[in-house]
């Protein structure tokens, strides 16, 4: 499986969304610059573990729950 910056930029802005958050609410929960936040959603920056662990928490999810969703997404995106 290979890392793909722009599903996990997909991944991540789909449950932001269908937790009904913004971007300025999310980084804000997550301890993250909103342009931070931003150029991770747009597939620009990739975030570390550090940066994916804050994320999880701020959605009140696991890291590993987070993780494995990313890695759902990928390997359902597969070519």
């Amino acid at each position: 499986m290979l890392f793909d910056n722009k599903i996990v930029a997909q991944a991540l802005r789909k449950i932001r969304d269908s937790r009904g958050l913004s971007q300025e609410v999310l980084s804000g929960l997550a301890g993250l610059a909103r342009t931070h936040l931003t150029m991770i959603e747009n597939g620009k920056k990739q975030p570390n573990f550090e940066t994916i662990w804050r994320i999880a928490l701020a959605l009140d999810m696991r890291p590993s729950e987070l993780v494995a969703y990313i890695e759902n997404e990928i390997e359902n995106n597969k070519s």
